[in-house]
């Protein structure tokens, strides 16, 4: 039976009120000046008169929905109704909730307030959003959502082994443990994993995100337009660039005062990227520690934007460990989870169970999580390494070919010093060839590749989707494939489809056919059992 019908916390009817009263507010604005200029019986003087209305209208439509939503737990679906001329009912069956994710912006915790996001299966984004709840009503959602997850794993777990059971003992001994772990998820949090202010700074100093660029670009932009004297480039870049060979002004500018002031703009966005990084690091992660709750994983982490949420065990697609060369240097690790649904960290399913710790230590966790063993990598042949050199040879004859280009079109001198390029050719064939490993386990498939973020990921065999051969025109030409393995988990552009890359086409095709086989036996074992393959206990 379905519960109370239950609405959004009060104050959401004064944000949305406001929300949409500042639309309405803003609309007559708009439509009275584009009108105005085509029709000359509008005066603009109607907006006075109309923008009044339209902030009426907006607060009436903000707390009409605000009335009209309700949401409520039943046994069978978490229903939210929503929409005002248009009404909207979504049912979502509890199997296809991944995550329970619980956000807190710095006044929303001033309030005690909170935002609650229901993550499904397959989706990139958002199936339901709950702006905002109590504190205690977001708790209150999260443990009755996993309770209701759990009964309803259960109930499907029972039923898929009565309907493979034919005369085989029973197991209740063995899954008594697990379902009376289930019936409990609300339980108070057992703590596995809390990150260190040492491994917070760590992790700030060894990590570099891409996504920071945008606040030193910002910054440029502002201080651009704050000086117009300056022109394209803010004063302090010129003044930064001139002792080293920069121009005074780019009026009139030298091609070579010119490369010195990218050089140096380049070195000095990275440096700002870098510390932004680092900034946003501490900020998002601050706080982070990790719990079981019956078989779910339970976060939270942040410090100006809190966060909270639940990683289903049973959702789990695959484990990946990450590094990037100055963790390994230091002796670093991530521990990474990759679930069926949407994640909040990366518009994905990636989400960080263990943001970083000792490399052994991250190592043991994907072990004792997963059950895998410790893994024998097997490298692709020499003859990857040869085509990675000649790869890397062609990106290097085209920087060549660039400089040679810019010295016919702008007097570039010392053009030539440009094929130094080609002493990195080999070492970063070797590099990425050394870096790459396969292991086909008997209940996973582990695979390790990059060298800038090394990922090592781990594979349950009943989580693979489809395995494929891909061969590009020079693979064909030198006997070798690429071997593709597809899990349910949506993933990041970043990040891509597990890849096997550059082996022999027989290997290839040997690994392919196990894959297979062992899915299919692997999905009738799990099909006798209630054993989720995974351990939420992983420490």
């Amino acid at each position: 039976m379905p519960s109370d019908v239950n609405r959004l916390h009060p104050l959401s009817a004064v944000t949305l009120a406001l929300q949409r009263g500042l639309t309405g507010l803003s609309m007559p604005f708009f439509v009275v000046m584009v009108l105005s200029t085509v029709f000359d019986g509008i005066d603009i003087d109607w907006i006075f008169m109309l923008a009044p209305i339209g902030f009426v209208g907006g607060v009436g439509y903000g707390i009409a929905y605000y009335y009209r939503f309700t949401y409520a737990i039943t046994s069978r679906t978490f229903d939210v109704t929503s929409g005002v001329f248009s009404r909207r009912s979504r049912e979502i069956p509890y199997r296809r909730i991944q995550n329970v994710d619980v956000s807190q912006s710095v006044l929303h915790r001033i309030f005690g307030l909170a935002v609650v996001s229901l993550e499904t299966a397959g989706g990139g984004e958002t199936e339901a959003t709950l702006n905002f709840v109590s504190e205690a009503e977001a708790e209150r959602l999260r443990a009755g959502i996993r309770r209701q997850t759990a009964r309803a794993d259960d109930d499907a777990s029972s039923d898929e082994r009565a309907a493979s059971a034919s005369g085989s003992a029973s197991t209740s001994g063995v899954d008594e443990p697990t379902r009376h772990e289930r019936s409990h998820p609300d339980r108070r949090p057992t703590l596995l994993f809390e990150l260190e202010p040492t491994e917070l700074l760590v992790y700030a100093l060894t990590s570099f995100r891409w996504g920071a660029a945008i606040f030193p670009i910002a910054l440029v932009i502002f201080l651009t337009s704050a000086d117009s004297g300056s022109g394209l480039v803010p004063a302090f870049v010129l003044e930064i660039a001139r002792p080293v060979g920069g121009p005074a002004s780019l009026d009139g500018a030298a091609v070579g005062s010119l490369l010195v002031l990218i050089a140096v703009t380049a070195l000095q966005w990275s440096v700002a990227t870098y510390v932004a990084s680092a900034i946003y690091t501490v900020a998002n992660y601050y706080g982070f520690r990790l719990g079981r709750a019956g078989s779910d994983f339970v976060y939270e982490r942040g410090l100006i934007q809190r966060y909270s949420g639940s990683i289903p065990v049973d959702k789990v697609q695959s484990v990946t460990i990450t590094e990037n060369p100055l963790q390994r240097l230091v002796g670093y690790a991530g521990l990474w989870v990759e679930t069926a649904g949407y994640g909040p960290e990366s518009s994905g399913g990636s989400q960080s169970a263990v943001p970083l710790a000792e490399t052994d230590r991250s190592y043991r966790f994907a072990e004792n999580l997963t059950g895998v063993e410790t893994p024998r990598f097997q490298r692709p042949p020499t003859l990857a390494r040869q085509r990675y050199l000649v790869r890397y040879s062609l990106i290097a004859a085209v920087v060549v070919a660039v400089a040679f280009g810019l010295a016919q079109g702008t007097g570039l001198e010392r053009w030539y010093l440009s094929v130094a390029v080609f002493v990195a050719v080999p070492i970063a064939a070797h590099l990425k060839y050394v870096n790459l490993g396969y292991h086909v386990g008997d209940d996973h498939l582990v695979i390790r590749s990059g060298f800038w973020n090394r990922r090592t990921i781990v594979i349950p065999y009943y989580r693979i989707q489809t395995v494929s051969t891909r061969r590009s025109i020079f693979q064909r030409r030198l006997g070798l494939a690429s071997l593709a393995v597809d899990t349910a988990s949506s993933r990041t552009f970043s990040w891509g489809t597990p890849t096997v890359p550059d082996l022999e086409l027989e290997t290839a095709r040997e690994i392919h056919g196990i894959g297979r086989e062992r899915l299919q036996s692997a999905v009738r074992e799990r099909a006798r059992s209630d054993e989720t393959g995974l351990s939420v206990d992983f420490t």
